[in-house]
């Protein structure tokens, strides 16, 4: 696995992840007949909230994003984006169990929500998360915290 750290994100990274998010997205949103150029794009700048966002960087260069914005009754992970050709070399799982630190330390539940079909729905089973509810277009899924009995 190569090394990687999270940084703070700023609006700086905005443009550099969006293009980021419309490379990762492009399969899921075109098998779901879903993608749209600009959409892709426009949806990212517009939720994109930098003071809950990290960026992955992996030798210095910015190779994904991923969010963890606490909401009323949970964390929300939003925006989790790790480029192609860095997927499936344990930075996404070691990201995320960075990041679940937080709501275990709290004893708060974690959410998201993830395409229909998406390979990533497997990597958030693999740390615990399990099905809330779907549509034809999301999966919305919920952790328990580690340290919290269902």
């Amino acid at each position: 696995m190569a090394d990687w750290e999270l940084r703070a994100a700023s609006m700086a990274d905005l443009e550099e992840i969006v293009e980021i998010r419309a490379v990762v997205m492009r399969a899921d949103l075109e098998r779901l007949g879903r993608y749209d150029e600009h959409r892709v794009r426009q949806r990212l700048r517009d939720a994109y909230q930098p003071e809950h966002t990290s960026a992955i960087e992996v030798a210095g260069a910015l190779v994904g994003c991923v969010a963890l914005r606490p909401a009323a009754d949970a964390y929300w992970l939003e925006h989790f984006l790790l480029v192609p050709e860095l997927q499936g070399k344990g930075i996404g799982s070691a990201v995320l169990r960075s990041l679940l630190e937080r709501p275990d330390r709290e004893g708060a539940l974690t959410r998201l929500n993830v395409l229909q079909g998406s390979a990533a729905r497997r990597l958030y089973e693999r740390h615990g998360f399990v099905l809330e509810s779907e549509d034809e277009v999301d999966v919305y899924m919920v952790r328990t915290p580690a340290n919290r009995t269902p």
